[in-house]
């Protein structure tokens, strides 16, 4: 039988307006200390965030999005949050924000595949 790993995971949340309180998933991140793996799967519905925020910048979520994904992988481009050891990272991700880009409060499960739950989680949470 597959050993199991506990894991960690959160929503990534755009917030057009703060103060209004709305939001539409865009991604999750998802993490487990034990397999050593941190992980996010975003998609920019354009069309779809137009109709929910018209105003908003997409070019600017975009790179917002992409510093995100740099700091999950770790990658030099990351900057000193991205030389940060994984749970580290994790924590930095999910920390509580008042900005356009808000995660959820972490939730935890048990996989004995976290590629498949981690897409799983983006069909579920953020595709459908």
């Amino acid at each position: 039988m597959p050993e199991k790993h506990l894991y960690e995971y959160a929503v990534i949340r755009i917030v057009p307006k703060v103060e209004r309180e709305e939001f539409m998933n865009v991604g999750v991140i998802l993490f487990s200390k034990q397999a050593d793996c941190i992980k996010m799967r975003y998609q920019i519905d354009e069309g779809r965030l137009r109709v929910f925020a018209p105003e908003m910048d997409i070019e600017s979520f975009r790179e917002h999005m992409e510093a995100f994904e740099k700091v999950c992988s770790g990658c030099e481009e990351g900057g000193a949050i991205g030389s940060l050891d994984i749970p580290e990272r994790f924590r930095w991700l999910t920390a509580l924000r008042s900005s356009c880009i808000q995660t959820s409060r972490p939730h935890v499960g048990l996989s004995a595949d976290l590629e498949k739950t981690l897409d799983d989680l983006f069909e579920e949470l953020v595709l459908i």
